[in-house]
């Protein structure tokens, strides 16, 4: 056990629960560690359900491009928990992640506290101490009483696509869920919001006009689409012509926009080659990220594809089915789902977008305590039509679907849960850099 993994495991009987939405003890542990919040670099703060990572991954990368050192604060990690913080361009080294969360262990004592709040409040140390020109600070779970919501004044705050997920914390309707997103909006700051349905948008435009927060929304104030295999951006300042993003998928057109909505609104002066380059250069693993090297490749039926994606709700499944639908009309192969899930999502909902895709799924656990039953996703795909049967694993998972009795190597995609996917990504020995 490394001294970060024992520091994290005392700190998990602080608090009986791993999430417990509240903004009291974070403002204490702050308050005792001399309010770091406060000397972080500019901030530009980033809510929704899905596409958060992806947008901040853009800006990231269209900020590097422009020659602006930039701190990085995302959640959850998928292999290891540095992933989450990234100082100036870097993930942060065990020492120095050590040495922050030792700080707060001993700034909070013995008072209750979730282990997101102790990490946060680790992050708000080391991006304090770190000379950066942005922090791109991603919310971890809603918005309103995220311990990411300590940010005074943001250069911009930015609400990435609304849908239904973690309800039993923010609420049991789009609207509710929209609710506790919009709470990252300040006064006078400039928020920039993704596509969204029409409820969330009224709860939203309705806050920020209660507030004092200017909008610019995703066709109103800005528009971005695809236009013959390229990226359109316009906005009041012009029209904007740019390469198709790196990240695959139709809805990366979304967040790619996204992110130059918000870089402009945030006046940062980045260029237009700034914004092709990043478009070029970004990386987000385990979002429709195409698995080619590594242990698990090998195992796959030879001529086969194998796609990795962390997608876990309807929405994100939608937005996954359409990916694919476009690599079907590329190159047609037979779809293979390889699918493992969190009992706390709906399994319904996310594999009812591959009805009339999939041609057959392999359902394997994930090693987590919510973790939703091989059989129980064998039965809930077998309900809405597609073939499916259970392994114990991944590597089984891969020579099963060379058994299959198909036309050509098969499309496969594993599936269903980021930490499926940063099981995926350690077993085949290619963790985020």
């Amino acid at each position: 056990m490394t001294q970060v993994d024992a520091i994290l495991a005392r700190l998990l009987a602080l608090h009986p629960k791993r999430i417990d939405l509240s903004l009291d003890r974070i403002w204490r542990i702050l308050d005792a560690l001399g309010h770091p919040e406060r000397r972080v670099p500019p901030v530009i703060h980033v809510a929704g359900t899905n596409g958060k990572g992806s947008t901040v991954a853009f800006m990231r990368a269209m900020l590097e491009a422009s020659g602006k050192r930039v701190h990085v604060y995302t959640s959850p990690n998928l292999v290891r928990i540095n992933e989450r913080y990234r100082l100036a361009g870097k993930l942060v080294d065990d020492g120095a992640l050590a040495e922050a969360l030792a700080e707060c262990e001993r700034a909070n004592g013995d008072h209750p506290i979730t282990v997101f709040e102790i990490e946060t409040a680790a992050a708000f140390l080391l991006f304090s101490r770190g000379p950066a020109d942005v922090l791109l600070l991603e919310v971890g779970l809603g918005g309103r009483l995220d311990a990411t919501n300590v940010v005074e004044r943001p250069l911009a705050s930015v609400i990435t696509p609304v849908s239904m997920d973690h309800m039993e914390f923010l609420g049991d309707s789009l609207e509710k869920i929209a609710a506790e997103k919009a709470a990252i909006m300040r006064k006078g700051v400039p928020a920039v919001i993704g596509r969204q349905a029409e409820g969330p948008l009224a709860v939203i435009s309705n806050y920020a006009g209660s507030i004092g927060a200017p909008l610019h929304v995703l066709g109103q104030e800005w528009t971005s689409g695809e236009e013959r295999g390229r990226l359109v951006y316009q906005d009041a300042h012009g029209l904007i012509d740019l390469p198709a993003p790196r990240l695959f998928g139709r809805h990366q057109f979304d967040n790619a926009g996204t992110a130059i909505a918000a870089l402009r609104a945030a006046e940062l002066g980045l260029a237009q080659r700034d914004f092709e380059a990043g478009l070029l250069k970004a990386d987000w693993p385990a979002r429709m990220q195409r698995l080619t090297a590594g242990k698990l490749p090998p195992l796959a039926p030879a001529g086969s594809e194998l796609w990795l994606d962390g997608g876990h709700n309807a929405d994100g499944g939608r937005a996954i089915a359409a990916a694919l639908a476009d690599l079907e009309e590329r190159v047609s192969r037979p779809l293979v789902l390889v699918v493992g899930m969190l009992a706390t999502k709906d399994s319904a909902g996310f594999l009812r977008n591959f009805s009339g895709l999939a041609r057959r799924l392999i359902a394997v656990p994930i090693h987590q305590d919510k973790a939703l039953s091989v059989e129980a996703i064998a039965t809930t795909a077998r309900d809405i039509g597609i073939p499916a049967e259970t392994t114990a694993d991944i590597p089984a998972a891969l020579l099963r679907a060379g058994r299959f009795d198909l036309a050509a190597p098969p499309r496969i995609l594993i599936t269903g849960s980021l930490y499926l996917a940063g099981e995926v990504l350690a077993a085949n020995g290619t963790p985020p850099q």
